[in-house]
């Protein structure tokens, strides 16, 4: 019978998941996770060899993340991970048997070596799934069984409901500390989702266009919207000056998707670019991998994705209009800012 499992990797991962194919998991100072013996207590050993500071509320999930990827994961389960860097939920399924990949040197503590190779099936927009659905996929710990929303996520890779091992059971709820960090995040990561959603449900293209420009303004910017005709890809015309004499002139095109907008697109709009002036390229989802390194390579160019953006309307909201308050409306709150050191 096949699983569905959802899995967390870090942000700096980047694409390789997706370019490469595999998932994996960290803990690098444990070595070849796949060589320990199938029992629990020996990844807890394990642990507590390689980890000497870890509590002892954590050491029993941890294990069990370890235990659970190296022997319950099997060939032709389904994988649903959450891509930190662009927002997307990329669904697949596991293929072959897990691997090991030694760390390069100075890497030890920024690397996935213990992977499984997976065969990507789809990719999707977070703002395609309910929000029930993505908080399921939020869970705190790195591994775990996805049952309440199974259908959901299937149905997007046109898969029914499979036949599932209902003994698979997730591990326990953690300690204090993990638990806290899960609720603060999964805040945070639920306001971005609402946040992003409403600007869809509620904007259109031209509108959408209108609100970037008034976010510029409320970041000091004087910004003036292009007519709908468009202009080689310019919406918006930002400056800092009141009359938009003196450079620099910011060209700003604006894509109300929550989509990957890939390099040509990015290109086109640095095309329009003459003496003195900079390109800003913004959208509610990500930007592919070639037009990130077009960014860095770029210094006229700045790319904002939805991530991006939600934070900028967060730092500013309170100079946005009553208008846009009204079409998102937000309240501060106060959660914990958790420490990933626990020593």
């Amino acid at each position: 019978m096949a699983q569905v499992w959802g899995i967390h990797m870090q942000e700096w991962v980047g694409h390789d998941p997706i370019e490469f194919g595999y998932v994996g998991i960290s803990w690098p100072l444990i070595g070849n996770i796949f060589k320990i013996e199938g029992d629990r207590e020996k990844y807890k050993e394990a642990l507590r060899s390689s980890s000497p500071n870890i509590t002892e509320g954590s050491l029993p999930v941890q294990a069990g993340i370890l235990y659970r990827f190296a022997h319950e994961v099997k060939e032709g389960d389904y994988v649903v991970y959450p891509s930190k860097n662009d927002r997307m939920v990329n669904i697949g399924r596991f293929k072959g048997e897990g691997f090991f990949v030694p760390a390069e040197e100075g890497e030890e503590d920024e690397s996935y070596p213990n992977r499984r190779s997976v065969e990507w099936i789809g990719h999707f927009p977070r703002s395609e799934f309910s929000q029930s659905a993505l908080y399921e996929i939020g869970a705190f710990i790195t591994l775990f069984a996805i049952k309440r929303h199974q259908k959901e996520f299937l149905a997007k890779i046109e898969i029914g409901q499979i036949e599932q091992n209902d003994e698979t059971e997730n591990e326990e709820s953690g300690d204090d500390v993990s638990i806290t960090k899960n609720v603060s995040q999964q805040a945070v990561e639920t306001t971005h989702d609402y946040v992003i959603k409403r600007i869809m449900s509620r904007l259109n293209g031209y509108e959408f266009e209108h609100f970037t420009a008034h976010l510029l303004e409320c970041m000091g910017y004087t910004a003036r919207v292009s007519e709908k005709s468009g202009d080689g890809g310019v919406d918006i015309i930002a400056h800092t000056d009141e009359l938009g004499f003196e450079p620099p002139i910011i060209k700003v095109q604006c894509k109300r998707i929550t989509e990957q907008t890939g390099e040509p697109e990015v290109s086109q709009l640095l095309g329009t670019l003459g003496e003195g002036e900079f390109a800003l390229f913004v959208n509610l989802g990500s930007f592919s991998k070639p037009a990130r390194v077009l960014e860095r390579n770029k210094a006229k160019l700045r790319l904002i994705g939805g991530e991006q953006l939600v934070e900028l309307i967060f730092e500013h909201y309170e100079k946005l209009s009553a208008r846009y308050r009204t079409l998102i409306p937000l309240r501060q709150i106060y959660v914990p800012d958790i420490i990933e050191d626990q020593d």
